[in-house]
């Protein structure tokens, strides 16, 4: 079992991902029915690292487009 940002910093290591913050998988987490089981230790939140690579390695990226980039519409 490992912390949020233990897990963040794992799955960039093992080059899982290129980067991920512990507060980008609380969001997952809590957005994602399909995200591992977590467990509470005292105020530490925890995901067997076994189950969570396998489902950040298949993840499907879902960024979303800046807005602000776009040109503007034709009229």
């Amino acid at each position: 079992m490992v912390s949020f940002r233990e897990l963040a910093r794992r799955l960039v290591a093992d080059g899982v991902v290129q980067r991920m913050s512990h507060q980008r998988i609380s969001k997952i987490a809590k957005d994602d029915p399909d995200f591992p089981p977590v467990a509470v230790a005292g105020g530490a939140r925890l995901v067997d690292y076994k189950a969570a690579r396998p489902y950040f390695a298949t993840r499907k990226s879902r960024q979303g487009q800046r807005t602000d980039l776009r040109p503007p519409a034709a009229e």
